[in-house]
């Protein structure tokens, strides 16, 4: 059978860049295995859902080109997709265990579990239920039922049936770790919703989920779904734990904070293959053995976390094998690199300068709005003559502002510059150039405009660096960018005349 796999996500915030990194897993791993993957909306906790969250969700996989085979707006064979439409099937669950004797009908009030907590912390105990609804007999049950009293349904944690520990992709045989479960953990309730629990193992189940990629955050409850398999009689899918992404300061990622959304990576020009090549290899280590929880001596190593890899390449190289079993720390510096390369692939790519210059443009006219250099043909050139200097095309207006507006000569850098300079030098590499650049627009191109440059330098005795800055400062009024014969092909014959002419 075909792997089949599920991104499910809470709607109680913005997809943030551990989610991406879970759903990106679950993407490589379907792909390359021939399966498909299912996005579904896990939102049972209504209490904290967030207006407009599942929309960000979408819009985010969307951007990523993260494709989901089944899910919202999609439809397939297992919908609907979202658990708050799928609440008659977590009953008809609850109820089978309820009759076989593994769960059972709490009516204690949230005060009476708050003080039952406190009395069983105080004598030691590591309880956290003291089980006194577990002695109801069933006509007592059914009776408080029928009289309207709101009850929760719990698991019976004295009647599972025995397994063993449970066997992960990533962190591989895992310990005994009941100790760390509440006493009897709540499945339904008194909303009649479901907990996460019942419901990710009920939907798993029926879905036909054969791997389920998560975060570490849900490890320690990975025993308690095992028992719920077990109870129910129903087998269990693998299992993958992604270990946690951290912050550069070492904290864990929130859907509350706005630096870590995928969104506001999308807002800020960042590319999102570059992001995707980021998060792959956030947690890539030593290959593993498949036999073993430690590194094998003669294991090879994973991809360097900024290797560039294409999608295709991801795919290929994927495996849950290499995943380490530590916590990650996004480094930005690496993004950095890695959006500069790909920008860099994408360029030399059919079309790629041409959907750079389109994806350019609204950052262009945001910054300059009245700007008449905002043309697809002017941003193509703009683009290809800071390659290797462009982090991501947000920055495309400050890097510089020269191709889109006149140079700011009264800027302090701008009068810096000038202060070095000979006037008497200046004014006449202004004017021979200017003589030489007429007779030149009917072929300007950058070799030529190179090799013109050349002779000029050599004409005005001048060494190589007085006279590029005396351009430089000319053209642009900053003291870096790209070579001068770039900034003049970028230019045209006819602004880079006006502009050398404005300043005689």
């Amino acid at each position: 059978m075909a792997p089949l796999l599920r991104f499910a996500p809470s709607p109680t915030g913005a997809l943030h860049l551990g989610g991406l990194r879970t759903a990106l897993y679950n993407y490589l791993y379907a792909r390359k295995t021939g399966g498909k993957w299912i996005l579904r909306i896990e939102d049972t906790d209504r209490s904290r859902a967030v207006p407009g969250a599942v929309d960000g969700i979408r819009n985010a996989l969307d951007w990523a080109g993260l494709d989901y085979d089944y899910g919202p707006s999609k439809g397939g064979p297992h919908a609907p997709y979202y658990q708050s439409e799928r609440l008659d099937l977590y009953h008809s669950y609850a109820n089978k265990l309820l009759d076989s004797g593994h769960a059972y009908r709490c009516f204690c009030s949230p005060d009476k579990l708050a003080a039952t907590r406190e009395k069983l912390a105080r004598t030691g105990s590591n309880s956290t239920y003291d089980k006194t609804c577990l002695h109801l007999t069933e006509e007592e049950a059914a009776r408080r039922v029928r009289a309207g009293e709101k009850s929760i349904v719990r698991l019976n944690d004295g009647r599972l049936p025995v397994r063993p520990p449970g066997f992960d992709l990533v962190f591989r045989n895992l310990k005994d770790a009941h100790a760390s479960l509440p006493t009897d953990p709540v499945l339904l309730k008194s909303d009649l919703f479901p907990t996460y629990h019942l419901a990710s193992v009920v939907d798993d189940y029926e879905m036909g989920i054969t791997h389920v990629v998560r975060g570490e955050e849900w490890l320690p409850s990975l025993p308690l779904h095992l028992d719920l398999y077990a109870a129910l009689g129903l087998p269990s899918p693998q299992f993958a734990h992604l270990p946690i992404l951290l912050n550069p300061d070492g904290t864990k990622m929130s859907k509350r904070k706005g630096d870590v959304q995928v969104l506001e990576y999308a807002r800020r020009g960042w590319e999102p293959n570059a992001v995707l090549n980021w998060l792959a290899l956030a947690g890539w280590g030593v290959q593993h053995d498949a036999s073993s929880s430690s590194p094998s001596p003669s294991s090879k190593q994973a991809p360097d976390s900024t290797t560039i890899m294409s999608m295709e390449e991801m795919i290929r190289n994927f495996d849950f094998s290499v995943v380490t079993h530590r916590r990650s720390v996004l480094d930005p510096v690496k993004l950095e690199f890695i959006n500069k390369h790909h920008l860099m692939q994408l360029m030399s790519s059919p079309g790629g300068l041409q959907s750079l210059a389109e994806r350019a443009k609204p950052y262009v006219k945001e910054a300059y709005p009245d700007s008449p250099h905002s043309a697809t043909s002017h941003l193509e050139r703009v683009i290809f003559a800071l390659q290797g200097r462009t982090t991501k095309l947000s920055d495309l207006p400050s890097l510089a502002p020269f191709f889109f507006r006149e140079p700011e000569y009264s800027s302090a850098e701008a009068q810096k510059m000038r202060q070095t300079l000979s006037d008497d030098h200046y004014d006449v590499v202004i004017h021979s150039l200017l003589s030489r650049l007429r007779g030149v627009s009917a072929s300007w191109d950058v070799p030529v405009l190179a090799e013109m440059l050349h002779d000029e330098n050599a004409k005005s005795s001048l060494k190589q660096k007085e006279y590029m800055t005396i351009l430089r400062h000319a053209l642009t009024a900053m003291k870096t960018g790209p070579s001068v014969a770039d900034i003049l092909y970028v230019l045209g014959p006819e602004w880079s005349i006006a502009r050398l002419q404005a300043l005689i």
